[in-house]
């Protein structure tokens, strides 16, 4: 006894709904991101039900290419949201309307406008392969300046 396809209607509409619910009320961008893919497997849902309704493959089929461009958007976004955060330190969408041409940009008075300072620290460098790091008096790791001879290998291994 299969369900009936109204069932998966139902459910491919209640996946869309929480998405767009969850897109809506969340600020962090990848809880948004998770929200939009949500509403993209709902629609899915549908696609597949209305093309088993019907007795055709193409739902099926259209399905088979949602699905394989939300994987390549769920790429391309985690890509953009990791840059984002870099600059910025944070996933709450507020403070990313600064990040817009200035030019273009309306002014802004509320307490998300502020600039955003760059983080306290200095990110830390890498030392190259083979090398074994040189600690300074402060205790944080001093990048050695090479030579030529040393940086293309021909010089004596520290």
């Amino acid at each position: 006894m299969s369900p009936d396809p109204s069932h998966y209607l139902v459910v491919g509409a209640l996946l869309f709904g929480l998405g767009a619910i969850g897109f809506l009320t969340r600020r962090n961008l990848i809880l948004m991101m998770l929200s939009s893919e949500l509403m993209l497997h709902g629609v899915s849902v549908n696609l597949t039900a209305f093309s088993q309704y019907h007795g055709q493959h193409d739902g099926q089929v259209l399905t088979i290419f949602v699905l394989t461009i939300a994987a390549c958007e769920a790429g391309l976004s985690l890509a953009i949201i990791l840059a984002l955060y870099q600059r910025t330190r944070s996933l709450d969408i507020r403070l990313w309307t600064t990040l817009g041409e200035e030019e273009l940009m309306p002014p802004m008075a509320d307490s998300a406008s502020r600039e955003i300072e760059p983080p306290a620290q200095p990110l830390p460098k890498l030392v190259p392969a083979g090398r074994r790091p040189v600690i300074g008096a402060d205790g944080h790791v001093v990048t050695p300046v090479l030579s030529n001879s040393q940086a293309s290998g021909k010089g004596a291994k520290a």
